[in-house]
């Protein structure tokens, strides 16, 4: 590839992780180098333990998990700030001898003001020429939706959590 891309997957329906997972396998199974981030979710879904076992997969996830940000405390979002941020300059630094990256709920993160949108942006705009990369998450900004090459919207039609299901390991997480 000569011209990396960039893919917006975005919405509230489900999918989008599971699009970003999907990609991310299809470029490994390709050869290609990918960087596999996920922000509010601490690595435990039957994903991330796949995506794990590919040599050509790094995976970056936060262990600690600080909850809903709705629910946080001005301390436990700064912290969760500071863990985030590190996340995603690392990922960044990983991200220039790969081909692809994957920024999962980078959207919200940066929405919540968890992870400052301007430095991603920033990366946005410097990032290697080849390197593809993939965010998701809701209501992204026009400053992040107008650097997306793809945008892929997931709409909620029907979900079984609005009749009482909750996330069934293996198929939601």
């Amino acid at each position: 590839m000569k011209t990396g891309l960039v893919h917006l997957y975005c919405g509230d329906g489900k999918g989008k992780t599971t699009a970003s997972v999907g990609l991310a396998v299809r470029a490994a199974g390709s050869g290609m180098r990918v960087v596999f981030v996920q922000f509010f979710k601490n690595g435990v879904s039957g994903e991330i333990s796949v995506l794990r076992t590919l040599s050509c997969v790094d995976v970056l996830c936060e262990e600690r998990y600080f909850g809903r940000v709705s629910n946080m405390t001005e301390t436990e979002k700064k912290e969760s700030s500071l863990a985030y941020t590190s996340l995603f300059r690392r990922a960044a630094e990983l991200a220039q001898k790969a081909d692809l990256l994957v920024l999962d709920e980078i959207v919200s993160a940066c929405n919540h003001g968890i992870v400052n949108e301007d430095e991603l942006v920033r990366f946005l705009d410097t990032r290697p020429a080849a390197l593809e990369v993939v965010l998701t998450g809701r209501d992204p900004s026009r400053e992040i939706a107008g650097r997306a090459d793809y945008i892929t919207e997931m709409c909620k039609r029907k979900h079984p959590f609005d009749e009482g299901i909750i996330a069934r390991r293996g198929i939601e997480y």
